[in-house]
């Protein structure tokens, strides 16, 4: 079994990688076991650097490839007539702290009843759906870019 021990920040082009699909809870945890679409077995003990988003790319000591894409999984679809219904149930979900995923038209959570009831006491609609599940990072999660503020930036704070 090929054991996947390293994330990438980037793969060349033309670089030869296997694909596998992940649901989000698999993509969150460093340590896992996963069947490729041929029907090999992998392993994973990756570093703990948060999740495996969508189109991450990991690879063995040996430099094998391997893509991580979302696995389509049941979700909640919240869907509304307005741009601002959908924010305020944006804002409501949000305060309960739980995993979501924002586009400009849906958002989507995995499925819970009582948020399902809440979202439709606001008077939106919902609907279960088969979609990949890939949630806002939130404003504490880890990240791999740099926060330092641009020359620029730094102007602006300094005389704001």
């Amino acid at each position: 079994m090929k054991i996947f021990t390293q994330r990438l920040e980037q793969v060349d082009d033309g670089a030869v990688f296997e694909t596998v699909q992940l649901t989000f809870d698999t993509r969150q945890k460093s340590r896992f076991r996963a069947t490729l679409q041929n029907g090999n077995d992998i392993g994973a003990d990756l570093p703990r650097t948060g999740i495996l988003r969508s189109g991450s790319y990991i690879a063995t000591e040996q430099g094998e490839i391997l893509r991580v894409d979302a696995k389509p999984e049941r979700l909640m679809q919240v869907t509304a007539n307005t741009p601002f219904e959908l924010l305020k149930a944006a804002y409501h979900l949000g305060n309960r702290h739980v995993p979501l995923m924002l586009t400009p038209t849906a958002l989507y959570f995995e499925p819970d009843h009582v948020l399902a009831e809440m979202v439709t006491g606001l008077g939106l609609k919902i609907s279960e759906i088969d979609h990949p599940f890939e949630p806002e990072s939130g404003a504490y999660a880890q990240h791999n870019h740099d926060h330092r503020l641009s020359p620029i930036k730094a102007l602006h704070h300094v005389h704001h």
